[in-house]
């Protein structure tokens, strides 16, 4: 037989290293939702593995990569924890939008190398007045993931101005403080606390308009990466931690229920194997939605069509990862409620994933109407 070859996404670096990664968030995963974030040895492995240096421009030492090595990656990490991948997703977002910056920003941002883990928080809760060559900015921010472990904050304001205007401010670790206050369900290890700036300078340098990242207009592109609109590719962030629940509960319940629905033959019982297809059935199938969809951001030319296609399928396919751990979740039984049992956390993180504004598939499919039908 031919020797088979790992495609060139298998292959990439990220790809490859988030195994370990997702190894290493899975013999944390238990101590990540005890203390409400993750455990410091998943970062440095997340750092190690590439996450954060993903989409940063080459010139400052990134690999300006693509969204389908990011999908692949992230997908694999939530294998082992979803609070995990979640975080890895995210710090490669954020990589990308701080190229948003004027290059004297990117330049302070990325002074440390590429390896920087930058959060965000992405609603305009702040207020920026004008101030000299810079923005004096409030405002507090929840939900913002990994911020305990976060060496720069990128965080959105309303300026205070005759036509106010949404602008993504960049702040050092020193100048925001944090309050613990993520007590969620789901997702308990991701340490999405609340973030506050309290009357900090923010020079030029380290600002950009919200309408450069909605729109994909980045100074000094070099990469398809940083050419395309943030609606785009926005949906991937958030649904490739579903399906890397989806698998990972997978995996759990072959290996929990799987061998007490055994028929005397050796294989499956014939309700069980057809939970076990049909799960399989609705990951696979998200799969190919997520990465369909990457596939063309990473043209880095997307017309608007493609983007409404891009937000349907991306809520689609965190549909059918939910409805996969649903489906194992039931079939279970009592075992699988048990706190020390992977597929009820990753039961709960599925749905709290889910749950995210960006994958409502409601307003997605009213976008994706008005494409197909636009109003006369």
């Amino acid at each position: 037989m031919p020797t088979q070859h790992p495609s060139r996404i298998e292959s990439a670096a990220v790809v490859v290293a988030a195994a370990d990664v997702a190894k290493i968030a899975a013999e944390h995963a238990r101590a990540a939702e005890r203390d409400h974030r993750l455990a410091p040895e998943v970062v440095r492995s997340m750092l190690d593995a590439g996450f954060a240096r993903h989409f940063v421009p080459r010139r400052h030492g990134g690999d300006a990569g693509t969204f389908e090595e990011i999908v692949r990656a992230v997908a694999v990490v939530g294998e082992g924890c979803t609070s995990a991948a979640w975080a890895a997703s995210l710090t490669a977002s954020l990589g990308r939008m701080a190229a948003y910056l004027p290059e004297a920003g990117q330049q302070r941002v990325w002074a440390g190398g590429p390896d920087t883990l930058i959060v965000g928080a992405l609603m305009p809760l702040g207020r920026a007045r004008r101030e000299e060559d810079g923005w004096r900015i409030d405002g507090t921010w929840p939900y913002v993931s990994v911020v305990d472990y976060a060496d720069w904050a990128l965080v959105c304001a309303m300026t205070a101005e005759e036509r106010p205007t949404a602008r993504f401010f960049a702040v050092p670790r020193g100048n925001y403080r944090t309050e613990s206050t993520w007590s969620s369900v789901g997702m308990r290890g991701t340490g999405s606390n609340t973030l506050t700036v309290e009357g900090v300078y923010v020079p030029d340098e380290l600002t950009f308009t919200r309408d450069a990242i909605a729109t994909g207009l980045a100074d000094n592109a070099e990469a398809p990466c940083h050419r395309v609109p943030l609606k785009a590719v926005n949906g991937l962030c958030f649904a490739a931690p579903v399906l890397g629940a989806a698998r990972g509960a997978l995996a759990a319940w072959r290996e929990g229920t799987a061998p007490r629905h055994t028929s005397a033959s050796g294989g499956l019982e014939s309700a069980a194997a057809v939970v076990l297809s049909r799960a399989a059935g609705e990951a696979d199938t998200a799969a190919l939605l997520l990465e369909a969809a990457a596939r063309t951001a990473d043209t880095g030319s997307v017309t608007d069509f493609e983007m409404a296609r891009s937000s349907r399928d991306c809520a689609l396919a965190a549909e059918l990862a939910t409805a996969a751990v649903d489906r194992l979740f039931a079939s279970a039984g009592t075992r699988a409620h048990q706190e020390s049992a992977p597929l009820q956390r990753h039961w709960r993180d599925a749905h709290s994933a889910a749950s995210h504004v960006v994958l409502g598939f409601d307003s997605a499919a009213e976008a994706y109407a008005r494409e197909l039908h636009p109003a006369r």
